[in-house]
């Protein structure tokens, strides 16, 4: 493809932007910093020359047309949550902040749907969900990103390891291309085989084919009861070690979580309480499992309780910890869903990958993982999703200078990622690629199929307008 020449923002465009959607065009000095960069600032920041605040489809529509017709870059934001530099405006352009769209439109409950505006947050939804007796299964540990952001990631999140991932749950939705033209996938309905499945195309496209506009998500009866359980280990080995053995006992936990001691001390202090044992016996615990059952009736729980009890017991747990009580269980979910925010605010420079491997290949990966880390000035804290062998591993420094901690997670995210792939397993579970991450897709998916992930991307973007720099067009 020709060299891709963009042009910028003109006060002639600006006016005409404003025209179609008074009081939400701002420009210069009006732009708030955070615009400029996602969760994870070490990937680079960007200034757009413009942000619109969304309100509806054929605005939006309208905008991305007249900037298809001038060659502008256009980047769709959610909540700016995101750890790849997906939202980022790399190239500066018009960024579309889809935040505002935020209303749950209805809820179909003969079909078990709800339709929403992509701006609403993941916690929005399990609320109100839940105020009707309905859950929402997919449950990333951000509850204050986007259903568009989630959907645009394919996120994952806890309970991923019982009812699936965000891709799962989406049923239809409205798009708008980067031409300006508004499609509308998918149905109300639970299968399909009508043509090529655009919808799931559009999933986990990270925003560069088009910008989602609304959304049918699939939801269920939510189940009455929970039980959690906190199971220490004497160290990480057995406590991962223990994982296959829950789901050869044909136990189906609804999150099953794993971290170590570390990341846990840094939660805790971070929420200022004392939520899991440090020692138990005399024994000094260094990483545990996080496990949560679901159902109808608490006694059926107790009784898939104490069956993983016996488990992990003889797998070399120290103890097993019944958080039963609502008090409980919202401690122990806490700690672990405040991981990231703990470690950012005890970090200056942070780095991080979120491979997936087969589950039983997580011993093995995270031994040579850490097996690294006397090779670095960083210091190495992984957590994550047990269940499904997402894993989460963060590079943090505080005295290191920028550079060197680049050169040297350069290096180190190489090495990990060409392990993941020798256990099977790929370089991203649910956070994506954005821009952060291309070189390591490029060389982990090899040259045919970057090749038709570039080509798919000129069909649906021709002039290359739409969250450009991302995924797998490095411009």
């Amino acid at each position: 493809m020709e060299e891709v020449i963009y042009n910028k923002v003109t006060p002639q465009l600006i006016q005409e932007f404003k025209k179609i959607i008074p009081g939400k065009v701002h420009e210069k000095e009006e732009i708030n910093e955070d615009y400029f960069h996602d969760e994870m600032p070490i990937y680079g920041k960007g200034i757009p020359e413009v942000v619109i605040e969304a309100t509806n489809t054929e605005d939006i529509a309208a905008i991305v047309k007249l900037c298809f017709e001038n060659n502008i870059p256009v980047i769709p934001r959610g909540a700016g949550t995101g750890l790849t530099g997906a939202a980022v405006a790399l190239h500066g352009g018009v960024l579309i902040d889809m935040s505002k769209m935020n209303k749950i439109l209805d809820y179909d409950m003969e079909n078990f749907v709800v339709r929403v505006e992509p701006g609403v947050l993941l916690n929005t939804l399990a609320e109100d969900a839940k105020n009707q007796g309905l859950l929402y299964p997919p449950d990333p540990g951000e509850k204050f990103a986007t259903l568009g952001g989630n959907v645009s990631t394919n996120a994952g999140g806890m309970r991923a390891v019982k009812y699936g991932c965000t891709r799962d749950y989406v049923r239809a939705m409205t798009v708008v291309l980067p031409t300006g033209e508004i499609i509308h996938l998918g149905a109300s309905v639970s299968k399909t085989s009508t043509g090529y499945s655009l919808i799931h195309l559009m999933i986990g496209s990270e925003g560069t084919l088009g910008i989602i506009t609304e959304l049918t998500l699939k939801v269920i009866p939510a189940p009455k009861e929970t039980i959690s359980l906190i199971v220490p280990f004497e160290n990480l080995k057995d406590c991962i070690g223990a994982v296959p053995k829950i789901f050869m006992a044909g136990l189906k936990p609804q999150a099953l979580e794993f971290m170590e001691k570390e990341i846990v001390l840094s939660s805790e202090r971070y929420l200022g309480k004392n939520v899991f044992p440090k020692e138990v016996e005399g024994v000094n615990i260094g990483a545990y499992l996080l496990i949560t059952f679901d159902g109808d009736r608490m006694d059926l729980l107790e009784e898939l309780s104490e069956q993983a009890a016996e488990v992990v017991l003889e797998e070399g747990a120290v103890d097993v910890l019944v958080a039963d009580t609502p008090v409980k269980k919202k401690d122990a979910w806490e700690a672990r869903s405040t991981f990231l925010e703990a470690i950012e605010a005890e970090t200056k420079l942070l780095d991080e990958c979120d491979v997936v491997v087969p589950v039983n290949q997580i011993p093995t990966y995270l031994s040579f993982v850490k097996s690294l880390e006397d090779q670095y000035d960083f210091a190495i804290k992984s957590f994550g999703h047990a269940g499904d062998g997402n894993l989460h591993i963060y590079a943090c420094a505080n005295e290191m200078e920028e550079e060197e901690f680049k050169r040297q997670v350069a290096e180190f995210m190489d090495i990990i990622y060409k392990k993941a792939a020798e256990c099977g397993g790929l370089i991203s579970g649910e956070h994506g690629i954005g821009s952060g991450k291309m070189e390591y897709l490029a060389a982990f998916a090899g040259e045919t199929s970057m090749r038709l992930m570039k080509g798919i991307k000129e069909v649906f973007d021709p002039k290359m307008i739409l969250n450009p720099g991302k995924i797998c067009y490095k411009l």
